[in-house]
């Protein structure tokens, strides 16, 4: 009964990964190309292909096998490494503030009238 529970445990895992690595390969699909090159990444074709096999492995062949473990890796690099260097050169960042802290205004960092 507990190996049943932990199969069913490593399934929506497994399912949670897949969308995620899906998720994942269409944000790699709408970046530009020429932002993966001045991010200093790859190609935007060689992530494309990356994703799109961790995606399919993951779908297609069961977690605890050694090629899904890699596609896992290869989304991982993706989400830690290539999105964050892309959203910084795109200026794809929350809201109208990109960088220094809450207390800047427009002429520069308020200091409390000191």
């Amino acid at each position: 009964m507990l190996i049943y529970g932990f199969q069913n445990l490593l399934s929506w895992v497994q399912l949670a990964l897949g969308i995620y690595a899906g998720v994942m390969l269409i944000d790699a699909a709408v970046r530009r190309e020429d932002a993966y090159r001045a991010a200093s990444k790859q190609s935007k074709g060689m992530w494309l292909i990356f994703l799109a096999l961790a995606t399919a492995l993951l779908f297609i062949l069961p977690i605890m096998s050694f090629l899904p473990i890699i596609g896992v890796i290869a989304v991982i690099v993706y989400t830690v490494d290539v999105r964050p260097a892309l959203r910084e050169v795109t200026g794809g960042g929350r809201g109208p503030r990109r960088g220094g802290s809450s207390s800047d205004g427009p002429y520069g960092p308020y200091n409390g009238g000191r």
